[in-house]
């Protein structure tokens, strides 16, 4: 599957009940409109079950007022047999004036529990291409990171 096919845009209004005591956009807020927008590109991608593995990297750039909007610029960056990676990138517009900022931007895997491999990606966005050169070095340092995780207690 091409990549241009599996971007996704949403766009969301912030009001006065998402935001935090800074007064600005709640993160928890933030990370789930992120799986949420994330989630429509791995599906457009996969097109069977999918369930987030994980956000494997999230940095936080600007906050976000209240009135402003947020979208979220998805994008499959990577796929695996069973497991793909989704680029996000959130920009805020101030409704007043219609400046755009940047708000973040985000990595997220989605694995599916179906043993049947995933399609072949392939790179046809500019952008894209550049996010997906280090799409193997992503991949080997997160099963890095998992393999020197030790056993958590449950209790």
């Amino acid at each position: 599957m091409k990549m241009s096919a599996t971007k996704s845009l949403a766009i969301h209004r912030v009001f006065a009940g998402q935001m935090n005591e800074a007064h600005t956009l709640f993160g928890g807020q933030t990370v789930s409109w992120l799986d949420e927008a994330a989630s429509i590109s791995a599906h457009r991608f996969a097109r069977r079950p999918l369930v987030t593995a994980g956000v494997d990297h999230m940095t936080y750039v600007a906050p976000v007022a209240i009135g402003d909007a947020v979208m979220y610029h998805s994008i499959v960056t990577g796929a695996g047999k069973r497991s793909l990676e989704v680029f996000t990138r959130i920009v805020g517009e101030r409704m007043a004036t219609g400046e755009h900022y940047l708000v973040g931007y985000a990595w997220l895997s989605f694995v599916t529990p179906e043993p049947a491999a995933l399609p072949t990606l392939t790179i046809d966005d500019d952008f894209g291409a550049q996010l997906h050169a280090g799409y193997a070095q992503r991949r080997a340092a997160n099963a890095a990171a998992r393999a020197a995780l030790p056993t958590l207690p449950l209790d």
